[in-house]
């Protein structure tokens, strides 16, 4: 089950050591890591990036899901929605892009004090048993979701609330009277224009889903490749579940830029 995870730690020394403990169980197959990064709260309420796990074969494309939950969580404590919607669509696109839910970013944020460091994943784990046991023992407090695969859908509605706007102006600008055209015709175009960029927009994110999806894949059958029996299973269970999440999203995708 794919997840984003967030270990939040007193001290430095104790964030790279968890972050040591997440390679390590990704290397006897306890969990899959696709992408790290260690992450300081500032005195200011933001974040700094402390470091960054290379050597996972997502690299930047699991660089794209960290970087927006770590934007999230560098905003307000006890952000909420009033707090997202006020710092513009940035905030928003973060959200559908990190596949979090407010409750998680709040959670995180009230307990990722100025001065504290986190270890932010973004995993696979069937057991969340290996995970909290060594990171417990290291002084670290886990939070983790479920990655909520909502974007495609929000995507949806926002275009969808767009064109029924355009349609009804359109509808409007056919019994307006002649004075009231050129206004109107002016709204529907920037209408218009808003939807073009949200169509590119998920044209977009329709080829990194992709690019993503292509790349958790192999780094599992990289995994199936070296193990055996129900592990082996197992994995190849993950690979199927994943490509089939995925596909949904992409092909909702792939209908708004139709």
């Amino acid at each position: 089950m794919e997840k984003m995870l967030v270990v939040v730690f007193n001290d430095e020394t104790k964030a790279y050591e968890g972050s040591q403990a997440l390679n390590q169980l990704d290397d006897d197959g306890s969990i899959t890591v696709y992408a790290t990064q260690v992450v300081q709260k500032k005195a200011d309420g933001t974040l700094s990036t402390k470091k960054s796990d290379d050597e996972f074969p997502v690299g930047t494309i699991g660089g794209l899901w960290l970087g927006s939950l770590i934007g999230l969580l560098g905003g307000p404590a006890g952000l909420g929605i009033g707090a997202i919607v006020g710092t513009g669509a940035g905030a928003i696109r973060d959200l559908h892009v990190a596949d979090v839910d407010l409750d998680f970013v709040d959670e995180v944020s009230a307990s990722l004090t100025p001065g504290k460091f986190a270890v932010v994943a973004n995993v696979n784990e069937e057991w969340v048993t290996p995970v909290d046991t060594r990171m417990e023992a290291l002084g670290g407090v886990v939070y983790r979701t479920t990655r909520k695969h909502f974007e495609a859908d929000e995507r949806s509605r926002e275009v969808a609330s767009l064109k029924s706007d355009i349609a009804n102006m359109k509808a409007e600008l056919a019994q307006a009277r002649a004075e009231h055209k050129a206004k109107l015709q002016a709204k529907i175009d920037k209408l218009n224009a808003k939807l073009q960029q949200k169509v590119a927009e998920a044209r977009q994110r329709s080829e990194q889903i992709q690019n993503e999806t292509d790349a958790k894949v192999k780094a599992l059958q990289d995994k199936a490749a070296k193990a055996q029996g129900d592990a082996k299973s197992a994995i190849e269970s993950r690979i199927a579940k994943m490509r089939e999440g995925y596909n949904q999203s992409k092909a909702k995708l792939k209908n708004l830029a139709a």
